[in-house]
């Protein structure tokens, strides 16, 4: 039975999809004079709520010329648009806003796919410690976390101290390459005063003045220590699955009035370290076995918000300069 009524859901959403929908596009259109994508941009503002709704009805359009504009190059996103201007017959002159509404639109739309493809660069690009430049950002990342303590040596257990494995990071940028490296840097440099503090909350009680029965008397003041560079290469695995996944588009669009960057990403990552930092200590593990289902538990919420076409996440650190919370 239960085969027999998906079977038959499916069958009218095909018909809905197929032909009900377009024969409402249709008298629609008799009706108010306006194309779906100028009811669109008139009825909805800047944000995801649009942009999502431009990129349906490209992508469902049995044009060509609209299927493609969603795969276009940023370079050809102006032409594109004068193409479907003048395929719908509406004059630029008469409807600028319709132009510049869509030009934004698209450049999100071809700027996240551009995106996601030069995360998944970095990430399969791997830790090279004969690269010079992937091991000056490795000291560098040393020198923002640790600065008054001078690293004795390229192999140390000193790199412990700032939460990697062994005495080798190296071996810790397995999985997400690059990536992971370039994620905690941008966060040590442009946001220093809540990676250090971070970094400290992560070390405790083992470097808390108190002593352990001590620390553990205070359990209002209760956080069981977490590998602070381990922990920033797990994050960036979630916020990578999350762009992957197309889930952060919410978040992109509502904050990128354009083109979306890199930037954006390492952005999203610091604003969800610091998240995850507070969610750590709110759920109090008893140890660190709990980190696999505290960061479950953490990632639900944050995909559950990014479900609202009308939630960003904000970033409130001097990481990022946005200022967007519910639009």
């Amino acid at each position: 039975m239960k085969h027999f009524l998906r079977a038959l859901t499916q069958f009218f959403t095909f018909l809905y999809c197929k032909f009900l929908w377009r024969t409402l596009k249709f008298v629609t259109r008799k009706l108010t004079g306006r194309c779906e994508l100028q009811r669109i941009c008139h009825n909805h503002k800047p944000g995801a709520k649009r942009t999502f709704k431009i990129e349906h009805s490209l992508k469902s359009s049995k044009n060509e010329v609209l299927q493609s504009a969603v795969a276009a190059s940023p370079d050809a996103v102006e032409r594109i648009v004068d193409e479907i201007l003048d395929l719908k017959k509406i004059s630029p002159d008469v409807n600028l806003q319709l132009g510049i509404s869509l030009q934004a639109s698209l450049f999100q739309i071809v700027g996240y796919r551009g995106l996601v493809a030069e995360v998944e660069k970095l990430r399969r690009e791997p830790y090279d410690c004969e690269n010079t430049d992937h091991e000056d950002m490795l000291l560098r990342l040393w020198k923002s976390l640790s600065p008054e303590v001078p690293l004795t040596g390229r192999i140390s257990k000193q790199w412990s101290d700032i939460g990697f494995q062994g005495s080798d990071p190296k071996t810790d940028f397995r999985g997400m390459g690059l990536l992971g490296l370039h994620n905690l840097l941008y966060f040590a440099e442009h946001d220093k005063a809540t990676a250090l503090q971070v970094l400290h909350d992560s070390q405790q009680p083992k470097h808390s003045k108190m002593s352990k029965a001590d620390w553990e008397k205070n359990s209002f003041d209760k956080a069981i220590g977490f590998s602070f560079a381990i922990v920033g290469i797990n994050i960036t695995e979630l916020v990578y699955s999350l762009l992957v996944s197309g889930a952060l588009k919410t978040h992109v669009y509502n904050v990128a009035p354009e083109m979306p960057s890199l930037v954006h990403f390492q952005q999203t990552f610091c604003y969800l370290m610091q998240e995850f930092h507070k969610f750590w200590i709110d759920e109090n593990p008893c140890d660190i076995m709990e980190f696999n289902r505290i960061r479950e538990k953490f990632l639900r919420g944050v995909t559950k918000q990014l479900k609202n076409p009308n939630m960003a996440l904000c970033p409130h650190s001097p990481a990022s300069d946005l200022h967007l919370i519910n639009l």
